[in-house]
Order: structure tokens, then sequence, then C-alpha cells
């Protein structure tokens, strides 16, 4: 296991890079029943009529595999406690789809009010196994100062 990052260990550019996960379609319809439960998301003939020409991921679903390969890849001590944020997914996650995360410190802002802790803003990309960004998010995360 990797140890824990601190305010401290952190500096603007720096980047993270997870391992990957491969969606199958009835992930995505799994998925979908509980929490999207769309067509597009649920049924491969309507969704060839959707938007989407096809089964796509539902976008949080997408988010849901973007936190998990991020907290396996960005050991923030206290762990990822975001602050707000914007996400965007420019393209759909489809069947087969092998996801990875790549996460850079856009800023680090330094304590304010609470001396025991900063905010970081970050930028993750969730790519497919083609290299083209998924979901797009920009976040401020809460970065914890190493204990003295």
């Amino acid at each position: 296991m990797t140890a824990p990052l601190y305010l401290e260990d952190l500096h603007i550019g720096q980047t993270f890079v997870s391992g990957s996960v491969t969606l199958t379609a009835e992930e995505i319809k799994t998925f979908a029943r509980q929490f999207d439960p769309q067509p597009f998301h649920l049924d491969d003939e309507a969704a060839k009529d959707s938007l989407f020409g096809g089964l796509a991921a539902s976008g949080w679903h997408t988010a849901a595999l973007t936190m998990k390969l991020l907290v396996e890849a960005f050991p923030l001590a206290g762990g990822l406690v975001g602050a707000g944020g914007e996400t965007t997914w420019p393209r759909p996650t489809r069947p087969g789809d092998t996801l990875s995360v790549h996460v850079e410190v856009l800023e680090i802002l330094p304590p304010r009010s609470r001396p025991d802790r900063g905010m970081i803003r970050t930028r993750t990309e969730t790519r497919n196994q083609n290299g083209e960004a998924v979901q797009i998010s920009t976040t401020r995360i809460v970065a914890w100062r190493r204990p003295v």
C-alpha cells in the first residue's frame, strides 16, 4: 500500500495515473436498473435510436468507476473529500471500454482558517482504451497537512 499523501507532498503539475477497469454491457444495465433506468442505458435496441446511437453507461456509473480508480491512484491522507467542482461527459462510455483515470494537481490553496488543512484543485480525466476522455472533472479537494 502506498503511503498517504499530505498537502506538503503535493506540487502543481504533479500527476497520478490509475490502473484500469473494463465495463461490460451487463454491468451497464445492472447499474442503470438500480440508479438511472433510462432506455439508452438498459436496452440495446432502444439505445440505437437515442442520442447515443447505442448502449451507453450512465454518466453516474462512469463517475462511480472514476471514484474507485481515483481512490486507488491518489492516496490522500484522510481520504478524497470533495468541496465542489464541475464534471462533463464529452463522449459516452460503451460496453467493452477500458477506463483509466489521469489526475493533475492544478492549484494548491494553503490553510486559511484551519491550520490543519488546505485545499487543492485537480483536473481528472477518465479515459477509454483509445485515450479519449469520457469524463472530465475539475474538483476542489480537502488536503490535510502532515501532523507535527
